[in-house]
């Protein structure tokens, strides 16, 4: 089911970046997580290397150009993993449109990414957890 993959921050990223725009399946807490790490990571990283080619100009060209094109890049598999997030709690990944109302829709769909998947199969596939469990499902 993983493609054994571990769920641990490697393993995670390869699974979000495997699934690039994969819309099924379940994804775990875990995978959600660890990818929302990663991009945070890569978004530091990235923010403090455009200041540093801005600093000579004291423009905000390179920040805005490298952030830009990083959002770009992580927008599908970002979007992937927390559809399949939502469908491990056996919700629909529409219910991510709520993110759009303010305050409450992102501190509903916070919530929803802090819940614990449905055990066993539900109408979006097998548990991700107990395929960790078994490799050979």
């Amino acid at each position: 089911m993983n493609d054994g993959l571990q769920r641990d921050f490697a393993g995670s990223v390869k699974i979000c970046l495997n699934k690039y725009a994969e819309f099924t399946g379940r994804a775990p807490r875990s995978e959600l997580w660890w990818w929302l790490l990663f991009t945070l990571i890569l978004d530091i990283g990235v923010t403090i290397i455009a200041y540093l080619l801005d600093a000579p100009g004291g423009g905000h060209f390179f920040l805005h150009t490298l952030r830009g094109l990083l959002a770009l890049a992580l927008l599908l598999p970002g979007l992937g993993v927390a559809v399949r997030r939502m469908h491990d709690i056996n919700k629909s990944g529409w219910w991510l449109l709520l993110a759009l109302v303010p305050v409450f829709g992102a501190i509903v769909v916070l919530i929803f990414y802090c819940l614990p998947g449905t055990p066993g199969a539900n109408r979006f596939g097998p548990d991700p957890l107990a395929a960790d469990a078994n490799p050979a499902v």
